[in-house]
């Protein structure tokens, strides 16, 4: 087969096309997610949770928040492992959460997690009857008899109940059926929350979830580091591609290659698909960028929750804000540009941020 000759410019903008970041507009919130396969659960109110976000920068004006949570409540689509998918995808889960037992090397952390649960068999039985009784209900509302504590250096450490539902959640066992004030997840037995949807076969499905995930990126590795929210990499699915300056081989959605190309000006989540991959972030894009929340204030670069700034194909710089709710503003403390902006730059983009203040109902306040 012989291999696509990209520049970084046609990397680009076929990644920023297959992330619905163009100047088209996906129709509504469903073909959205359906193309993206994923929104990422993340609630920190620096500014907005990151699935709000990420759906307002691709949906613009005619996206509303009340949007998600119906989309949430009536199934259309589901809280997966702490993503949001179309509950039709479910069934290209649904096998290896059968096989979460038996799957995965024989040593290593996935062993060790395996051992833990088994080792707390009697605190999952006792989750499984107390849903079945009294769910859906909030980690904190669920006694706590496991025998053995989860260790952890982090803020799970001896929270052992809401580690053993999340072991539970990746066996198919247990499901998020909502979240209480919009934040603490209620947890449900799986059989009352996901669709009877005829299970897809391991690796048919394995194929189908590189073949999508492959269209939602455009261009990817086959081969990448593992990720514990979603694989970076797409093994053999779409067609060998060179990119100009960029070591290795890499995979390409063919539909995606001499499309045409109109771009725009976006603020990104931090945790954006199109810059979630970092090293494909720094080599497509030539990006510099870290999320710096956890990191001491004096030594950030562009604030607490920089959101990433496209323009076109190119990300050109950051925007730090913070939305200030008791005071009803979106406070923009800098925003830092990576390139000079042009005055067409500089309008789209303070257009965006003033788009940005009124989707989040808040007075916008400059530096």
């Amino acid at each position: 087969m012989t291999t696509h000759r990209l520049t970084r410019e046609q990397a680009r903008r076929i990644a920023v096309r297959a992330q619905w970041l163009h100047r088209d507009r996906p129709g509504d919130l469903l073909e959205l997610v359906r193309q993206l396969t994923l929104l990422q659960v993340d609630l920190t109110p620096a500014v907005a949770p990151s699935a709000e976000l990420v759906a307002w920068s691709r949906l613009g004006s005619s996206f509303s928040p009340e949007d998600l949570e119906s989309a949430l409540g009536d199934g259309a689509l589901l809280e997966v492992n702490g993503l949001i998918r179309p509950a039709e995808d479910l069934a290209l889960y649904r096998a290896d959460m059968a096989d979460w037992d038996k799957g995965g090397e024989a040593g290593g952390w996935r062993a060790a997690y395996r051992d833990w649960v088994a080792a707390n068999k009697g605190c999952r039985l006792d989750i499984l009857n107390l849903l079945r009784t009294d769910g859906p209900l909030p980690a904190r509302e669920i006694p706590d008899t496991c025998e053995v504590p989860w260790k952890s250096s982090g803020w799970t450490n001896n929270r052992n109940v809401l580690r053993l539902l999340e072991f539970m959640e990746a066996r198919g066992e247990v499901a998020v059926a909502g979240r209480q004030a919009g934040r603490d997840r209620l947890w449900d037995l799986a059989e009352r929350v996901f669709p009877d949807d005829t299970v897809v076969p391991a690796a048919e499905a394995r194929r189908i979830r590189a073949e999508r995930r492959l269209r939602s990126l455009g261009i990817a590795r086959a081969r990448a580091t593992g990720s514990p929210i979603e694989p970076r990499d797409v093994g053999e699915v779409g067609e060998p591609a060179a990119i100009e300056g960029v070591r290795g081989t890499w995979r390409v959605d063919p539909s995606a290659l001499d499309q045409p190309f109109s771009g725009r000006a976006a603020l990104l989540s931090p945790i954006d698909r199109l810059v979630y991959d970092r090293k494909r972030m720094e080599e497509i894009f030539e990006f510099d960028y870290q999320l710096e929340m956890y990191k001491p204030a004096a030594r950030r670069r562009w604030g607490y929750w920089a959101m990433p700034i496209l323009y076109g194909d190119r990300l050109v710089g950051k925007l730090d804000a913070t939305s200030d709710r008791p005071a009803g503003v979106l406070r923009v403390d800098a925003i830092h540009r990576d390139v000079p902006f042009t005055k067409a730059m500089d309008s789209a983009i303070h257009e965006e941020i003033e788009a940005l203040a009124t989707f989040l109902d808040l007075k916008l306040r400059l530096p």
